[in-house]
């Protein structure tokens, strides 16, 4: 197998969008998925499947997976020698906490595999557009080893810190996120209710300080119900669970996460954990 320059592990609604955009960006990419078929059409446009871990070694890893534990799971002693031999550095785009970033770090450390954190914002049209903003934690090393790359998937790459700083700015941002699909939920339940047109009603908070990137990219799935994968609410809960942690770490009066992690573990409870986060409007509506 060719010696790939960036490996791509994980190829879900983000992940695949990411290695074709690296593909574009004319990168020697490899992939791997536990499902293969994911990467039929990306092996088609050129890139290299990985059969396994090991042949993903790679100087840059991006791990696209939903947390580090998936993949701490998968590092077994064959694939850590194969990284090391590579010179891998591990970028983890996961949403995660940044104790557990650093753990994955310090585990990684002896056989001299180095991991930065760069978790992404942008949703599944971000990743698509190569557009995300991408959140960065690392040594200044390792980040600009692998900033080029990061360069070919996001408009705003920026480092802000060291290792966990990403994984905590990605946090807040999953605070916001959740909060504003929450509001909107609960907005458009008054509004359904008090018999206002629902698409006049967008047009409204779009022209004004109400709107968002939130409102922008999930407002089909508000007005149709109808709530296909982008971000899962069970993704939404994980991240909220990290939030909280991490807000306890610090000593944060935390007012909203608790209210927020109600709402999506509700929505979880009501058989919506693998549809997409803005399904937590279905609790303000009429069933």
């Amino acid at each position: 197998m060719q010696k790939p320059a960036v490996t791509v592990i994980g190829l879900g609604p983000m992940g695949h969008p990411i290695a074709a955009n690296l593909l574009a960006a004319g990168r020697t990419v490899a992939v791997w998925n536990r499902t293969p078929s994911r990467a039929d059409d990306l092996v088609a446009a050129g890139a290299l499947r990985a059969r396994t871990l090991s042949e993903a070694a790679a100087p840059a890893i991006l791990s696209v997976l939903p947390d580090v534990h998936q993949l701490q799971t998968l590092l077994s002693a064959e694939v850590r020698r194969a990284w090391s031999n590579a010179g891998a550095r591990l970028v983890v785009l996961s949403t995660t906490g940044p104790e557990a970033v650093r753990g994955l770090a310090a585990d990684l450390a002896p056989d001299g595999i180095t991991v930065v954190d760069a978790p992404v914002s942008g949703g599944v049209a971000g990743a698509r557009a190569a557009t995300l903003s991408i959140m960065v934690g690392g040594t200044e090393e390792d980040v600009l080893a692998v900033r080029g790359i990061l360069e070919s998937i996001g408009s705003t790459v920026l480092h802000l810190g060291p290792l966990g700083s990403g994984a905590t700015a990605k946090l807040c941002n999953q605070i916001v996120v959740a909060g504003t699909l929450a509001s909107l939920g609960e907005a458009l339940g008054l509004a359904r209710r008090s018999g206002l047109d629902i698409e006049s009603l967008l047009t409204v908070l779009r022209g004004g300080l109400a709107n968002s990137e939130v409102l922008a990219q999930k407002q089909e799935n508000l007005l149709a119900r109808d709530y296909p994968l982008g971000g899962s609410t069970d993704n939404q809960v994980k991240d909220l669970q990290y939030a909280r942690a991490a807000g306890d770490t610090v000593g944060l009066p935390a007012r909203m996460i608790p209210v927020l992690l109600d709402l999506y573990e509700d929505t979880v409870d009501a058989d919506r954990g693998q549809q997409d986060h803005s399904s937590v409007q279905e609790l303000f509506l009429d069933r």
